[in-house]
């Protein structure tokens, strides 16, 4: 706390020997930066009893890169999520009062993480805390796709619902089908524990080493391109890397199967889309479930937009009320444990 101290002019008539000052107490909280303004208001309250909250300031609707570079001097940490990047040019803006970054998600592939090394600035994500809403909406996904529920809805809307004809929207069921998940941690195991119970014929998964309660239900690890040329259905749960990015390119998406469905609910780059469009196109495969894409927002002129086989929701695995806002109250924690020079209760070992 620092105190200012504003002499007063006296009256020659006081006695000399009385001084007097006033004092005005001024903030010593460190600073926080908000990169949105809807971030759950329980977390907000929790970051606010040990620091002094700011929003980013923005001259537009939504916040930008340079927003960011142009608020955080001076921060101790900064509360984020993707899309917005936390390269080198932020952490130097910064300067040496950064000491943290809680990103509000799992995956942190929008977070420089060499560039958080060279400066000393750790980082906190938000993982468990929503794997059984993103797992509910990989399931929700492939049942839409599969089962042409948005195919249908619009022939309903639009006059295309006439006469009975038994073979009009057919779909393929899960039952009896060959189920594969890329990447099987939390949320690829409740994926798998879910899809399980629509009584598949088999369970297949990639992971970088076997995972035990994906094997007690039957589930077998083998290598990517098998489960791809084996797969009914190929649900993506893999963090994007450089090793991860474009896990499905073309040569993949031309050995599956012509019934294939794909379901991405990690990141859009885990999956050439140019090449799989061009599948879609030529009926290579059935379809595509995608809660993720490439750039996002997905511009309304994308191929995508018009395909009959392809279901795309805009980013909202996590989007619960629940689990918006634990995400955000673990963010906040991590952020205050680095105050207080506690264990943070996720933190990303860079």
């Amino acid at each position: 706390m620092r105190v200012l101290f504003l002499p007063l002019k006296y009256n020659l008539s006081w006695p000399l020997h009385i001084s007097v000052q006033l004092k005005f107490t001024m903030s010593s909280k460190p600073k926080v930066l908000l990169t949105h303004k809807a971030f759950p208001q329980t977390a907000i309250d929790m970051l606010s009893e040990k620091f002094d909250v700011e929003l980013c300031n923005s001259k537009s609707a939504q916040i930008t890169q340079q927003d960011v570079i142009d608020n955080i001097p001076g921060k101790f940490g900064i509360f984020c999520c993707p899309p917005i990047k936390i390269n080198e040019e932020v952490l130097k803006t910064a300067g040496p009062s950064l000491k943290v970054v809680g990103t509000m998600s799992v995956g942190y592939d929008h977070v420089d993480l060499n560039a958080l090394k060279k400066y000393g600035v750790r980082l906190g994500n938000t993982p468990d805390v929503l794997t059984e809403a993103v797992a509910e909406i990989a399931v929700g996904l492939l049942i839409a796709t599969t089962r042409r529920f948005f195919e249908a809805n619009k022939a309903l809307k639009t006059g295309g619902w006439t006469n009975y004809s038994p073979d009009w929207m057919c779909g393929r069921g899960i039952q009896d089908s060959v189920v594969g998940i890329i990447g099987c941690g939390n949320i690829g195991t409740s994926i798998a524990e879910k899809l399980n119970k629509f009584n598949i014929a088999e369970l297949l998964y990639t992971s970088r080493s076997e995972k035990p309660a994906v094997k007690a239900i039957g589930g077998k690890l083998v290598a990517v391109d098998d489960l791809v040329k084996r797969s009914d259905f190929i649900v993506l749960s893999v963090a994007l890397t450089p090793e991860t990015r474009f896990i499905i390119n073309k040569d993949r998406i031309a050995n599956m199967k012509s019934n294939a469905v794909l379901v991405n609910i990690g990141r859009g780059d885990l999956v050439d889309q140019d090449a799989l469009i061009e599948a879609l196109k030529g009926n290579k495969i059935r379809g595509a479930g995608l809660d993720v894409m490439t750039p996002e927002p997905l511009p309304l002129d994308n191929p995508l937009m018009n395909m009959d086989n392809v279901v795309l929701l805009p980013h909202i695995g996590s989007a619960t009320v629940e689990t918006r806002r634990e995400m955000a109250e673990l963010t906040s924690k991590n952020i205050i444990a680095v105050l207080e020079n506690c264990v943070m209760p996720s933190e990303v070992k860079i």
